[in-house]
């Protein structure tokens, strides 16, 4: 058992130091670094999508799965420039696999980039991959529930981010209940209730992180 814990503090000790290598290569380069994490199906990529029109030629994606490259695809047809990790069984991205993609994946010329993680709210709320945040993404079909099943991604996350928001007349979820729970983990926690369909909440989320990413600058 203790040779087992030493192994994984070591592994941890590497992934952190790996990501603040990552951190510091980005920062020298400008570009503000957002880590998406959230349930397959929760609205991550499709999000992305709303986005991309507004941030296209200063934006590029990196996409975490397990195996195929659709969701790349499918930011490439929105107009970001993108590239596919497949982890292949392992649960989420780590620094490694991050600075890897980016021996292949040129980051020349943006000031933005977007990685979606591995669909998954538990194990990607341990890993960094020298991002400047987490954002935790959950959609109302998946149930109020979540923010407060899952407080580590709370708590790691720099705000909140609700999808599918035109399916509320048709689910039953409370925002307010959401917006409670997640704040009971961080105050003041910004939640931004978003519809990449019609549109809602997309303009104020980006203008945030565009805020944040002036800010750090």
């Amino acid at each position: 058992m203790s040779k087992t814990i030493k192994l994984e503090q070591k592994v941890q000790a590497k992934g952190h130091e790996l990501a603040a290598e990552l951190r510091e290569l980005f920062r020298s380069k400008g570009i503000f670094v957002v880590n998406l994490i959230g349930s397959p199906g929760s609205g991550k990529t499709t999000l992305l999508q709303a986005i991309a029109p507004k941030v296209r030629g200063r934006a590029a994606v990196i996409e975490g799965d397990l195996a195929t490259d659709v969701d790349k695809r499918r930011i490439e047809e929105a107009g970001l420039r993108a590239h596919q990790i497949n982890t292949v069984g392992a649960c989420h991205l780590d620094a490694m696999m991050v600075r890897d993609a980016l021996e292949t994946f040129s980051i020349e010329g943006i000031d933005l980039l977007f990685i979606e993680n591995v669909g998954n709210l538990v194990c990607p709320a341990s890993f960094e991959l020298g991002e400047d945040i987490k954002v935790a993404v959950v959609s109302v079909t998946e149930g109020d529930d979540k923010p407060a099943k899952y407080p580590k991604a709370m708590r790691v996350a720099s705000a909140l981010i609700v999808t599918k928001a035109d399916l509320l007349p048709h689910v039953r979820c409370d925002i307010d209940r959401m917006t409670r729970d997640a704040r009971e983990q961080v105050p003041d926690m910004p939640v931004f209730v978003t519809s990449a369909e019609d549109g809602q909440g997309v303009d104020d989320l980006l203008a945030w992180i565009l805020e944040r990413a002036r800010a750090r600058a």
